[in-house]
């Protein structure tokens, strides 16, 4: 069904230029104001899912209550991580061989909702190394289907919205997004309710919006397309070899991992100068989540202008972030109220610019009938990237939480001169 009246006079209101053709053909212009509304309501489900259900804080926190060890805490990260981004490689292909590339995002976000329901019922029933050992598995069974949503998405993004209006789309996702997870963040803080079940609760919430997400997206709608058949998993690499801009994207993207390696070790400052509250769940949700939320839309809309300007901006501010954790630390400050929550708010915003700069640059340089290929070589690599942080962040922390900042602080600089040399790419 095409946009009715309000549902273009509200896309008219969110987006840069609405009157430009964004590359789109004819019929998928006619639908795209609908179509950016369902991306932005999907995505924002999808958000709010993963802030309910973080790995890093929130099923760390719900596995140590069960009583699992801290290996299968050290776990999920790896897991999360490398179960979203490796084998993108191999299912990448798949989904080129699809006419209609949204029902890959549809399977994949109905995958996510399965595990957590999954998560849930463990939780309930089991404690233990028997916890451990099915949470982990059930998130690798969501680290997969995120792996299919991830790879496909950005095709079907360049499908079905404009060129100058997708950050618009994605940063508005967010935002939302984020607004819902800080709910969540102070209803921790607060103690209103027992926290062990508060957590379930959220994760059965976020099941249910994965599976409503999966339902809406399905009524998006996509022109079809010839199916391509899939160039072979390792054949893909190939491209880094003869696309210099990848390479170097490539190389950006991997230097501001520092903004993602870098907050448990501004945490680890925190609890060696006494600041005891300061690793609280809640506090934790808080800060990523208000970051999110007040910067999300902003670098969606720059992204739009010129990722290549988010990606360097956002490294100018994780710069700046790391090195004030490590100077506030040498000046005795880093045991106040305000100053290492304050990093990690800047730290955070930073973080949110390289996922909105890093997912617009791919989706804009990467050759339409590509962007599952451009996708999937990207995040295999970035995958082996965080991958190896686990031992590398080992062995700096043996030098101390300041050493290991200081060195996230060097590859953000470096970050900010990689992406100088990115081309534009934008409308």
């Amino acid at each position: 069904m095409r946009a009715n009246n309000m549902t273009r006079r509200l896309f008219e209101k969110l987006v840069n230029n609405p009157q430009s053709d964004g590359g789109l053909s004819d019929a998928q212009a006619r639908h795209e104001p609908a179509n950016f509304l369902r991306h932005a309501a999907s995505i924002s489900m999808s958000k709010i899912a993963d802030g309910l259900i973080d790995p890093k804080l929130v099923l760390s926190w719900l596995l140590t209550h069960l009583g699992a060890s801290s290996f299968f805490v050290g776990l999920l990260v790896p897991i999360r991580e490398a179960g979203a981004l490796l084998p993108q490689l191999f299912t990448a292909p798949r989904v080129q061989a699809m006419e209609r590339r949204k029902w890959a995002w549809v399977a994949g976000a109905a995958g996510q909702g399965a595990a957590a329901a999954g998560i849930v019922l463990t939780a309930l029933t089991l404690e233990g190394s028997a916890a451990g050992i099915v949470i982990c598995a059930l998130l690798a069974v969501l680290a997969v289907s995120r792996s299919v949503c991830s790879v496909s998405y950005s095709d079907i993004l360049g499908k079905t919205v404009g060129q100058s209006r997708r950050g618009s789309a994605t940063g508005l996702a967010s935002s939302l997004g984020a607004g819902a997870v800080v709910i969540f963040a102070l209803l921790l803080m607060t103690g209103l309710l027992e926290r062990a079940t508060l957590v379930i609760a959220a994760i059965a919430l976020a099941a249910a919006l994965f599976f409503a997400a999966s339902t809406l997206f399905s009524t998006l709608w996509e022109e079809a397309a010839v199916g391509e058949t899939g160039t072979a998993a390792l054949e893909q690499l190939k491209i880094l070899r003869t696309d210099a801009q990848l390479r170097r994207f490539i190389w950006a993207r991997g230097l501001l991992t520092s903004t993602a390696l870098a907050p448990p070790y501004i945490v680890l400052l925190g609890a060696q100068a006494g600041q005891g509250t300061f690793d609280r769940l809640g506090a934790l949700v808080l800060a990523s989540s208000i970051a999110s939320l007040i910067s999300s839309w902003l670098w969606g809309r720059l992204a739009d202008r010129s990722s290549r300007k988010v990606l360097m901006f956002s490294a100018v501010a994780g710069t700046l972030a790391l090195l004030a954790a490590v100077l506030l630390d040498l000046v005795g400050m880093s045991g106040t109220l305000w100053a290492l929550p304050l990093v990690l708010f800047v730290l955070m915003i930073a973080y949110h610019g390289v996922r909105q700069g890093r997912s617009i640059y791919l989706v804009d340089m990467a050759p339409e009938g590509s962007r599952a290929t451009y996708t999937a070589v990207s995040n295999t690599v970035i995958g082996v990237l965080l991958l190896g942080s686990g031992i590398f962040g080992a062995l700096a922390s043996l030098a101390g939480a300041k050493v290991t900042l200081l060195i996230f602080a060097a590859m953000s600089f470096a970050a900010i001169v990689v992406a100088k040399g990115l081309k534009e790419v934008g409308d």
